[in-house]
């Protein structure tokens, strides 16, 4: 049984807009006499939700709201959301640079954080010092300290200069001496906010390994912050999705990654109809349809299933078999995976065309797809392009992996013939 290693329990941060702490002497008294009487603050029963796009109607706001989660040991999880959703909010109330206005934390361990460039540095001692002052904060002896020093120093790459007063030090040199400081030295539970940004991008390489390795090597738990999703999926295998300060979904990396990508848990529409797209005397685009092959029925498309993607277009042009349908498939990063095109034994006709693409079962791993829709005349002119005319998610079935019981690397799985001579 996995050992719990972080759980939050109903946990809320408010800030009033505008002023330090409270702003006037009546609300702190307000508050003190409510406190004495056993009585709940009276301003947390007002505030508004984080939503940057509304003018704001109260002087309060709830920067998080009725956050829970469950964080076992060695888990790597991946914070993700807007900005202004909440995310640097959570981990300075888990650092304890700031007290949540309701809620607890239960830790188990010890906590090295990197929140910002600097996070506990003090710019006027030497790097060095600062490798020792941070490893004390954390409760660790000098003899540990000294056994992790080189590693620390090796990491960083800024040796030369680590006995220069860190506030010498460029932003870059800062985070890197900062974060191998806050790798390598034995807590528990490692935080990292987006300061890695700061750093180049082998920089950026050596610290996502080094989390990797924290987390599945040395069993200790990773949260991290970023905007880069291919980051967060390769380094962290479970989720979480803020949105104005409430945890939207909570679990595996993928899927939160995908609801992100794609606009929250809108329900999908698996048929689009359309009246925009046409051109004169050509063509006229209907609709384009998802569904699963044998449980037509089913509004989730789920990919341990036959798949057919059905396109009802109708031609006006005497010369119709000279036009030809393309579809590029891009990720959910805009990344085009491969085209598919209708082929000569279906040519399109003049009138109401329905053109089937089928997809076998197991072809796509589960995340959020795009389609580009391109009509080609005489096999060289594109006529018309629309991008992302179409998007569909594919959701996790119950299928059978084999040997490799987990989520395959990629977006697309397909199934090759394999012989032994």
């Amino acid at each position: 049984m996995s050992k719990l290693s972080i759980k939050a329990e109903n946990i809320s941060k408010q800030y009033r807009l505008g002023e330090v702490g409270t702003g006037t002497l009546s609300h702190d008294l307000n508050r003190f006499l409510n406190k004495i009487r056993g009585k709940e603050d009276p301003y947390l029963k007002i505030g508004v939700e984080n939503d940057r796009n509304l003018k704001a109607t109260s002087d309060y706001v709830w920067s998080l709201k009725d956050i829970n989660f469950e964080v076992n040991q060695g888990d790597a999880v991946g914070i993700i959301g807007r900005n202004g959703a909440g995310k640097s909010t959570l981990l300075k109330l888990l650092s304890k640079v700031t007290k949540p206005t309701t809620g607890s934390f239960k830790v188990n361990g010890r906590i090295s954080s990197l929140l910002e460039v600097g996070t506990g540095f003090n710019p006027e001692m030497t790097g060095k010092e600062n490798i020792y002052l941070n490893g004390a904060i954390l409760g660790m002896r000098k003899q540990e300290i000294n056994r992790k020093f080189d590693e620390i120093l090796d990491f960083s790459g800024v040796e030369r200069y680590v006995d220069t007063p860190v506030k010498r030090y460029s932003s870059g040199m800062y985070v890197r001496l900062a974060f191998a400081v806050a790798a390598h030295l034995e807590s528990e539970i490692l935080i990292v906010d987006e300061v890695l940004a700061v750093g180049d991008a082998e920089f950026q390489r050596k610290c996502l390994g080094k989390m990797g390795d924290v987390s599945s090597k040395e069993g200790r738990t990773v949260l991290f912050v970023s905007h880069n999703m291919g980051a967060v999926k390769s380094l962290c295998n479970n989720g979480i999705l803020l949105n104005k300060g409430k945890i939207e979904t909570f679990g595996n990396v993928d899927e939160c990654v995908s609801i992100y990508l794609n606009g929250g848990l809108e329900k999908q529409l698996n048929t689009v109809y359309y009246d925009h797209i046409n051109v004169p005397n050509v063509f006229k685009l209907n609709k384009i349809s998802i569904q699963c092959i044998d449980n037509l029925n089913e509004e989730l498309i789920f990919e341990d299933k036959e798949i057919e993607i059905c396109t009802e277009i109708f031609m006006h042009s005497n010369e119709s078999e000279k036009y030809h349908l393309t579809y590029h498939l891009l990720n959910e990063y805009g990344e085009a995976l491969f085209s598919i095109t209708s082929t000569s034994n279906v040519n399109l006709k003049s009138g109401k065309n329905n053109l089937i693409c089928k997809f076998p079962k197991s072809f796509f791993q589960s995340g959020s797809f795009f389609l580009s829709i391109f009509i080609v005349f005489d096999k060289r002119v594109p006529i018309f392009v629309e991008k992302s005319v179409f998007s569909f998610n594919i959701v996790n079935g119950n299928k059978d992996l084999g040997v490799f019981m987990g989520r395959e690397p990629g977006f697309i799985r397909p199934t090759f013939e394999w012989k032994n001579i």
